[in-house]
């Protein structure tokens, strides 16, 4: 079996799945955040249960409207808050207090090899940097998950993708992704579980996976994946000293694909207009002005990213 198919496997109870099997699994860990959780606060409600399976396995973050921006924005704040203490969820990063939700998640020790975690984000696959199998879900399904810590999901099968050679000055696990993105489209892995591996994503950092993981949702896909090895462990343990299971692919498992590429002569990409496969080299839009510059978003934006174009506009 695949990484994907394992944990899977471990989280329903079998010993074994394959591509295509609906199982029932029991999650992890569940994340909202101000935009998708008052939703899935309201319809949990609906349900009629007084508590939640497991105040120790929800994490709340306000994140996208951070202050509040309007009213409207200050009412979902409350929502979150106030769920928080109903439940007595300790896990309430608020105004102050987090950051951006994956970001959140990950640094404050969340986020766990082995296991499974589904957050009311589509870019809730970007864990699978630390060999979890994590999924975006609907707010409603994320209600469901409130009350019962279960899912249902169909087991997906894997893309692996394997990538070799080293990246020249300026390029990043970025324009890898939107190199990958161009090449695969926009719907070319739906629902499709990507396994990056090779020598490259070994020598890279886990800011690096992250960013390649949170973008597996911009092919489709349903989750984006790496093996965890030491640089995880490291990772994992210097923030939480909360048990794991690590899982591995098997040498015979079975991939729907395998794709290769190579790093070496990849040159910095950008995604133009009007999708995100609509990738071309930086090279290629050369002259264009540029009205406004932003560095975030839960894809990078980390203190690499800052450094790296800190060290540009010095020149």
């Amino acid at each position: 079996m695949t990484i994907s198919e394992k944990i899977l496997a471990y989280a329903s109870g079998e010993e074994y799945v394959k591509p295509g099997d609906i199982v029932e699994a029991k999650v992890d860990m569940a994340m909202i955040n101000e935009i998708t959780g008052p939703l899935a606060i309201q319809m949990f409600k609906r349900i009629g249960l007084e508590k939640v399976w497991d105040n120790q396995r929800i994490v709340l973050v306000l994140d996208h409207q951070v202050p509040a921006d309007s009213v409207r924005s200050a009412e979902l704040h409350k929502i979150m808050r106030a769920f928080a203490k109903e439940q007595n969820i300790p896990y309430l990063y608020d105004v102050g207090n987090g950051g951006i939700c994956h970001q959140v998640m990950v640094e404050r020790g969340h986020v766990r090899p082995g296991e499974l975690i589904v957050g009311a984000d589509s870019h809730t696959c970007t864990y699978g940097a630390l060999g979890a199998f994590a999924t975006g879900i609907g707010s409603t399904e994320m209600a469901a998950v409130f009350a019962t810590g279960k899912i249902w999901l169909k087991v997906p099968s894997t893309i692996k993708i394997n990538v070799s050679g080293a990246f020249r000055e300026l390029v990043t696990p970025k324009d890898l992704i939107l190199h990958i993105i161009g090449k695969v489209g926009a719907d070319g892995a739906t629902y499709k579980a990507i396994e990056f591996a090779g020598p490259t994503i070994s020598e890279m950092d886990i800011s690096g996976r992250l960013t390649l993981c949170n973008m597996a949702v911009e092919m489709g896909a349903k989750t984006g994946i790496i093996e965890p090895d030491e640089k995880t462990i490291q990772y994992v343990r210097e923030r939480t000293d909360k048990q794991f299971k690590i899982f591995k692919s098997d040498r015979d498992a079975a991939y729907e694909k395998t794709l290769e590429f190579n790093v070496d002569d990849l040159e910095p990409m950008v995604a133009c207009p009007h999708s995100v496969d609509n990738v071309r080299p930086v090279k290629d839009v050369e002259g264009v002005e540029i009205d406004q510059a932003f560095l975030g978003s839960c894809t990078n934006g980390r203190l690499e990213d800052l450094e790296l174009a800190a060290r540009i506009l010095r020149g």
